[in-house]
């Protein structure tokens, strides 16, 4: 018999429209699994019931799939590493690097990872302005700072010709006011969130010219 959260997590990616393999959806349910288990002993997230998780962390981090063409993508400020866990699992062909300076939420990344078999995810605990590597394609975040600060922070780490992809809440528009004039938006795209009926949008931001 199928658990609320495997329905709430099927139910939510139909609703997406995303298909997933048998493989995949594995791979979501043990992340599942894993984070409610790690995050009773550490605390990684406010989040505590597994059906909330399917929604806030699974679902929200699928919600920007689409967008996501890479080949290599930096998720800054990943926490326990949402969105870019759950985009790794679902296009394997991704590299995806999580950025974080917790050594908690990093551990539980590198757990995350070799229980799940993702060879295409590198973990690194380090701040954001110290962090040196060849360029992104593209670099998001859902949760980091402000869409001044995280353009700033993460300028030396994107690519020429690449993007800032940025998820943000309803008070998104004033901080589009606060985007120097090197940087331009290029698309604001609503985020329906199934389960979430909070306000949700995907910036996608790159430099002028």
């Amino acid at each position: 018999m199928t658990s609320s959260h495997e329905r709430r997590l099927d139910s939510g990616l139909a609703e997406l429209g995303i298909d997933v393999d048998a493989r995949q959806r594995e791979r979501l349910l043990a992340l599942l699994t894993l984070l409610h288990k790690w995050n009773r002993a550490y605390n990684l997230t406010a989040i505590r019931s597994p059906d909330e998780m399917v929604t806030r962390h699974l679902l929200d981090s699928a919600s920007v799939l689409s967008a996501i063409r890479g080949p290599r993508l930096l998720d800054v400020g990943a926490g326990p590493g949402f969105p870019g866990l759950v985009l790794a699992i679902m296009k394997p062909e991704l590299a995806v690097s999580l950025l974080d300076s917790n050594g908690k939420k990093v551990r539980f990344q590198r757990q995350a990872i070799l229980e799940l078999g993702l060879a295409n995810v590198t973990p690194l605990q380090q701040r954001v302005e110290r962090f040196a590597a060849p360029a992104f394609d593209q670099v998001i975040s859902r949760a980091f700072a402000s869409l001044g600060d995280f353009v700033m922070l993460t300028e030396h780490l994107l690519a020429e010709g690449g993007e800032w992809l940025a998820m943000k809440g309803p008070a998104c528009e004033d901080e589009l006011a606060g985007l120097p004039p090197t940087v331009m938006l290029v698309e604001r795209r609503a985020l329906e969130v199934p389960g979430d009926e909070a306000s949700r949008h995907l910036l996608r931001l790159q430099r002028v010219g």
